[in-house]
């Protein structure tokens, strides 16, 4: 193992480990089902996330109501839900006019994520542009939101690869996320959008992030897709990584292209940390509760390896 190879490690000795989750499934979980879920639903499950110890929820989009027929009902779920006051929601913008809709009801969100695709080609499929024409749009809604005094989040979709284009060259992703960091974002997430990630290149992708992003919260979002997602965030965490998005349930997904199955599972990543003994601040069996209300709601089965064994109640083996 050479000294770049390494797991970075700056704890103290004795210092336990303490990562931050965010719950995604609201907005990147429900965008993606087959059918619409009635607005109280939302709601409750909204609120029972709130309950489960998260400090940070994606909860809505503004992306055109014909587009995401799923969160149309954005601005009344967000008007409706009732979490605890230090618990950040967040709202997805894809463009300047998504934008100008979100601060219309600026009152309901603490932060706002932007998002591109490092490939050309996923990202005029998934928002119809080029990734010149969305980052310099970008540039602009930076100053706006900044000027709003809202938390500034941004998001790198294929970050790990591009189910059309193939492998995306590691540099290029992190130009992208320097662009964003002058537009004055704080947080940059790195989205496993259709599971392409394994963990020996995550370990790679997150020593070069951490070098070229001093200062800069750097997000791993991974998808289950080919069953490497929990592996993949172990990588992460083992790299330096202590800030992770997730979804309940092991909702979500991407709507192209198709069979891009869902998100890593939020039980089981937290109950993943638990048992090597580092610290979320998440209820697990709370958050197991309230992937069960969401299988209830969809009347089906969900993914989730923690919504059949439940919790490790002894605690598991100490890492």
């Amino acid at each position: 193992m050479t000294t770049t190879d390494k797991a970075v490690d700056n704890r103290t000795p004795g210092e336990t480990r303490r990562v931050h989750v965010r719950e995604v499934g609201p907005r990147d979980g429900f965008q993606n089902e087959p059918e619409t879920i009635a607005t109280p639903d939302k709601i409750a499950l909204i609120n029972a996330l709130g309950q489960s110890g998260f400090d940070r929820i994606e909860v809505a989009s503004f992306v055109r109501p014909d587009v995401l027929p799923q969160l149309a009902d954005g601005v009344e779920v967000l008007r409706s839900i009732e979490v605890p006051d230090h618990v950040r929601r967040q709202v997805l913008v894809p463009n300047s006019k998504g934008l100008d809709n979100a601060l219309r009801v600026r009152d309901l969100f603490e932060d706002v994520a932007l998002f591109v695709s490092s490939s050309q080609t996923h990202n005029r499929k998934n928002i119809n542009r080029t990734v010149e024409e969305t980052m310099a749009d970008v540039q602009v809604m930076g100053k706006r939101v900044l000027a709003e005094d809202l938390g500034l989040c941004s998001v790198i979709a294929t970050s790990f690869g591009c189910p059309y284009e193939g492998h995306v060259p590691i540099d290029d992703v992190l130009d992208l996320a320097e662009q964003f960091a002058e537009a004055g974002a704080t947080e940059i997430g790195f989205g496993d959008t259709t599971g392409m990630a394994n963990p020996a290149y995550v370990t790679r992708f997150f020593q070069r992030a951490f070098e070229r992003l001093p200062g800069v919260e750097l997000t791993a979002h991974f998808h289950n897709t080919r069953g490497q997602g929990l592996a993949n965030a172990y990588a992460a965490l083992e790299a330096g990584c202590t800030s992770f998005e997730s979804s309940f349930g092991e909702l979500g997904g991407c709507p192209v292209p198709a069979g891009s199955t869902g998100n890593i599972a939020t039980e089981d990543l937290v109950s993943m940390f638990h048992e090597m003994g580092v610290e979320t601040g998440i209820d697990l069996v709370a958050t197991i509760e309230a992937a069960r209300e969401a299988q209830e709601v969809l009347g089906r089965k969900l993914t989730s390896h923690s919504i059949v064994a439940g919790p490790v109640l002894w605690g598991g083996v100490p890492a």
